[in-house]
């Protein structure tokens, strides 16, 4: 009995050591699970904010739009020009005159022929049919002139005929004329002159290197001293410009000297002064300019409207037609001189610019030229707005104004 209730007492105490294994694990579990929510009920901190980085926005210009090419001006005037030349039945008009030309001759190169200006020479032979006359003093105080001829195939000769100076070479130069004259070439003429980029017919004297002896003789004029006796003979000059293996064509970058108003028009300019009489050197023929000696000048006729030229009192003729010497056109070319030496060698400046006047339709255009671009370009005329001047078609008298005695000049009605 006491056995039983001692193993009953026993059983009992392993079922409450159990038991309170069971409450302690039960305890602990509660006491994990209640640490472990409590860890979970913790809020975590919040991120910090990463830092907003205003992007820096830096407006670059836009490109400029590549500039789109500029139209060709158009040639716009006072008066309809000639601009593009056409040929029409063989003929076209000419870079000098604005007439109606034989194409072979408006297209070839011109002759530049010196001829002599004073008193014991006159009358000159074929000089009316220059295109261009270019007067410039030379020593001596007379004058001399130079005859840019494109019409003289059917010429026996032009004269008579003297020599050089380098001012009228480079006048030459800007017409691409073929340059004639019989002569010394010495002083200040002779490194110029042979340079092989001048087309030079020359008669064999003291400073020609490559002298054409074909082009030029003599032709009897009894009571005139040997050398006004002289003549450039045109078969000879044919025959020395294909020796010399001159090219007769324009250059490719030609430029025309002058802007001429179209067919059946006239550049009337009505607005502007009346001039009847030119005198380039004064009334009074002050020989100080170098137009004194003789007392040249000219008289506009309104009923044919061109220019008649006087000379020493009388007209100033062409023996070829027996004719007096008309022009379209006279222009007055200011230009800085200079005297060179003892013997009265003159100089003139005829690249750059300077004061110039044309007289056209009896009307006088004051304005200046310039000459800018190397040898092989002309002057060209503009007017005080810096237009250029239209010349009337026809031939013109171009006279070198020595710029300091520039004042001597005159002109008017009467």
């Amino acid at each position: 009995m006491e056995g039983n209730m001692r193993l009953r007492k026993n059983g009992e105490k392993e079922q409450t050591a159990k038991l309170q294994g069971r409450v302690l694990v039960g305890a602990l579990l509660i006491m994990i699970l209640a640490a472990a929510c409590g860890k979970a009920q913790t809020p975590e901190p919040e991120p910090e904010p990463e830092p907003i980085v205003e992007e820096q926005v830096i407006d670059e210009p836009e490109p400029e739009p590549e500039p789109e090419p500029e139209p060709e001006p158009e040639l716009t005037t006072a008066y309809p020009v000639i601009d593009v030349r056409e040929e029409k039945g063989g003929q076209i008009q000419s870079y000098l005159t604005g007439k109606w030309t034989n194409k072979e001759q408006a297209l070839r190169r011109p002759i530049a022929v010196m001829i002599p200006n004073n008193a014991p020479a006159m009358p000159q032979y074929g000089i009316s049919r220059a295109a261009i006359i270019y007067e410039a003093p030379v020593e001596g105080r007379i004058t001399r002139l130079m005859a840019v001829v494109e019409d003289f195939d059917d010429l026996d000769r032009i004269g008579p005929v003297r020599s050089s100076r380098d001012y009228y070479v480079y006048q030459a130069m800007g017409y691409e004329a073929i340059y004639c004259n019989w002569g010394l070439a010495v002083p200040y003429v002779e490194e110029l002159i042979n340079r092989p980029e001048v087309y030079n017919v020359s008669a064999a004297v003291t400073g020609i290197h490559n002298p054409a002896d074909e082009a030029f003789g003599r032709y009897k004029r009894p009571g005139y001293a040997l050398e006004f006796t002289g003549y450039l003979f045109i078969d000879g000059l044919f025959d020395a410009v294909d020796r010399l293996g001159y090219d007769w064509k324009y250059d490719s970058a030609y430029v025309p000297p002058f802007l001429f108003v179209a067919d059946d028009v006239r550049a009337e300019y009505a607005d502007n002064e009346e001039a009847a009489y030119i005198y380039p050197g004064g009334k009074s023929g002050k020989n100080s300019s170098g137009y004194g000696a003789y007392h040249p000048y000219f008289e506009y006729h309104e009923d044919d409207q061109l220019y008649y030229r006087y000379q020493d009192g009388k007209k100033q003729i062409d023996e070829l037609t027996g004719d007096q010497l008309t022009v379209s056109n006279v222009v007055f070319q200011y230009c800085h001189g200079e005297k060179r030496d003892d013997h009265d060698y003159l100089a003139f400046g005829v690249h750059g610019e300077g004061d110039a006047i044309v007289f056209t339709n009896g009307r006088v255009v004051k304005g200046r030229w310039e000459r800018y671009d190397g040898d092989f370009t002309p002057a060209k005329f503009y007017d005080e707005n810096g237009e250029e001047i239209i010349f009337n078609q026809g031939s013109t008298w171009i006279c070198n104004i020595w710029d300091e005695y520039g004042d001597v000049v005159e002109y008017g009605q009467e």
